[in-house]
């Protein structure tokens, strides 16, 4: 959508209106556009689409098959599917003959961003370089007030909707040790754009346990003898643990087991979210096996320096300054020991952390909160006190909310949310995903211990 277009939509109210273009809502433009009866906008504050561009490393995959895309799982139909986009750009067959020689259809991530931003160029409901400053709520007439800022104008613009649909999704996390030092050391979301400048250094030490710390790890490892630098990696887990990727397990992910998890006490949805890091924050267990195959290649050429520490957290970290380099405090858990790591770059790949956007400080009364400034999310994906109106796409797993970040839900989150708003539905939305129960029978066996007489 061009620059004027969003001009001349002043006075004018949307029925929705998206903060932040990530995946969820770049689906729900897609899966929006064709609907006459609804009127909506994305804004993005980045001048393109790009999804995590800091890790679209060359051998970087999916963690969910390609049916995940934008639309398929809601409308098979559409035209911004996978599908299309491969058709569209000549390459299906090429895609066929590929399918035929791979063993899951988990693709390479830059692939899928560059289908990604082939649909948001073929959209007219998204809005580049529109940072949103503030959203208030009019109580006169009903309506929420978005202002946003054009970055590369600097003008900012006031636009109207009856609805507000996040998807800024969360920002990069660190260990609460490394605060202090966090404009010095380097976060796995920006590793793309810097790893140079991270080569050039005599001593690496990647920090994490999950997919990025383990992309970053195999990546800087492939060419540890080239450049001749040491290499460390610090986890906090026992092992390298391995994404739970099987077919019922990920039936964890469903609406079913949703329904399941709000049913339990809170206490007991608390323990389920603690044992819940392998399904959502493990690694791809063929990344597992490449790493070990590499370092084994490496051995065999001549041994390399590097070091891979498990059972092990960061206690304290400090940057000196005429050095240029940090100087870590590790604690092997298990041990009750701790030692000491002095490193040139430092690499954080320990995930993502929700922060409420400051935008919506003026209406967080109107927003239902749980404990620690977290959203309480209602099972229609709503955060709002009537329930109607505040939406969120992406926000972290806890107590209160089940919002998994697996892409093969969005289809049908964005489905649900369409129904709130149209009050119809318009995209089928399935009633039981699930070929499992995950609550007891009750009723059920006790109907058939009475037939069975």
């Amino acid at each position: 959508m061009t620059s004027q277009s969003v001009q001349s939509a002043e006075g004018h109210v949307f029925d929705i209106i998206g903060i932040g273009i990530g995946p969820f809502n770049l689906g729900l433009a897609c899966l929006t556009q064709p609907i006459r009866d609804l009127d909506c906008l994305f804004l993005e504050r980045k001048d393109q689409f790009n999804w995590h561009e800091g890790t679209l490393l060359e051998t970087a995959t999916l963690q969910t098959p390609f049916l995940c895309d934008l639309v398929t799982l809601a409308d098979p139909t559409s035209e911004f599917s996978f599908l299309n986009y491969l058709k569209q750009t000549g390459r299906i067959y090429a895609f066929y003959a590929f399918l035929l020689d791979t063993e899951n259809f988990f693709l390479l991530r830059n692939e899928f961003n560059t289908y990604y931003r082939w649909a948001a160029g073929r959209l007219d409901n998204v809005v580049f370089n529109r940072e949103v400053e503030t959203v208030e709520y009019d109580e006169e007439t009903g309506v929420y007030r978005v202002t946003s800022l054009n970055t590369k104008m600097g003008q900012r613009k006031v636009l109207l909707a009856r609805r507000i649909v996040l998807g800024s999704g969360m920002s990069p996390a660190v260990p609460a040790p490394c605060e202090a030092v966090r404009d010095k050391l380097l976060h796995s979301a920006d590793y793309l754009r810097n790893r140079e400048a991270v080569r050039q250094k005599k001593s690496i030490t990647v920090v994490g346990s999950g997919q990025s710390a383990a992309e970053v790890y195999h990546d800087l490892l492939s060419d540890i003898d080239r450049y001749g630098y040491r290499l460390n990696w610090v986890t906090r887990s026992s092992r390298l643990v391995p994404r739970e990727l099987t077919k019922f397990t990920l039936q964890m992910t469903t609406p079913d087991y949703a329904d399941y998890f709000f049913s339990l006490s809170r206490p007991k949805r608390e323990d389920l979210v603690r044992a819940m890091q392998s399904i959502f924050k493990g690694v791809n267990p063929s990344l597992i096996n490449d790493i070990y195959d590499l370092r084994y290649r490496k051995l065999l050429g001549g041994d390399v320096d590097m070091m891979l520490i498990s059972n092990t957290e960061v206690e304290a970290c400090t940057h000196d300054a005429a050095s240029d380099s940090f100087r870590v405090t590790f604690r092997q858990v298990e041990e009750e020991k701790s030692f000491e790591l002095e490193t040139e770059a430092l690499i954080m790949g320990t995930g993502y952390r929700f922060r409420m956007p400051d935008y919506l400080r003026p209406i967080s009364d109107r927003i239902n909160w749980c404990g620690e400034g977290r959203f309480a999310v209602a099972r229609n994906c709503s955060i709002d006190t009537k329930g109607s109106e505040i939406f969120v796409q992406n926000a972290e797993i806890h107590a209160d909310s089940y919002l998994p970040p697996d892409l093969g839900q969005s289809c049908y989150r964005n489905s649900i949310i369409i129904r709130e708003v149209l009050g119809k539905e318009y995209y089928p939305v399935e009633r039981s995903l699930a070929f499992q129960r995950f609550s007891s029978p009750v009723d059920g066996l006790t109907a058939a211990v009475s037939a069975g007489g």
